[in-house]
């Protein structure tokens, strides 16, 4: 009689491979270790995740998951499009802040794996290039006379909040606010 499956058991296996996956790496995590932290057994893993691309690619996108989430609440109190921006902006830095940040899991999957076009690096671009678009249709609705360098600007702090430190988290945002107030040069008038 075949056994069935604990309800639940495929988020059981994703969370461990995920806390794995960001504290070591998807290169340096076994399957082996996915099994003993999941507390089940190869068969069932496989069942779940028939390889280690398959679990990597669910891992990228629950992370995905993660950061649309956070990133909604954070923008569904901001009104104008600068304020969105500032929002997204320091809802990144909040995510950086966090206790036992690693680092982007999209930007570290890429780094391990440069030059693959498997599934979890489709995901991993894919986050990116959506959270690109969303910088630029911010940046495209705002008064400025040069929508482009300006998003190329943002994007800058953006990769610049992922790869640096904590503790400049704060100076982002701020920069980015300067930014967004320098370029709607009538909005900043009519409030002087």
């Amino acid at each position: 009689m075949a056994r069935t499956p604990t309800p639940g058991t495929r988020d059981t296996i994703l969370t461990a491979a995920a806390g794995l996956f960001y504290e070591h790496g998807v290169r340096a995590v076994g399957m082996a270790q996915v099994v003993e932290v999941a507390g089940c057994g190869k068969n069932l893993l496989y069942r779940h995740f028939p390889s280690k691309a398959d679990l990597a690619a669910a891992y990228l996108d629950l992370v995905r998951r993660e950061r649309a989430q956070s990133a909604g609440e954070a923008l569904r109190w901001a009104g104008t499009p600068g304020e969105r921006l500032i929002a997204l902006v320091a809802e990144i830095a909040d995510w950086v802040r966090r206790p036992g940040y690693r680092g982007c899991a999209f930007r570290n999957y890429l780094t391990e794996f440069p030059g693959d076009d498997d599934e979890p690096a489709r995901v991993a671009k894919g986050y990116l290039a959506d959270t690109r678009a969303e910088v630029d249709r911010l940046v495209g609705q705002l008064a400025t006379t040069s929508p482009d360098v300006f998003a190329d600007r943002v994007w800058l702090v953006v990769n610049g909040l992922y790869a640096s430190s904590p503790e400049q988290a704060p100076t982002a945002v701020d920069w980015v606010t300067e930014l967004v107030a320098s370029g709607q040069p009538a909005a900043r008038r009519s409030s002087e």
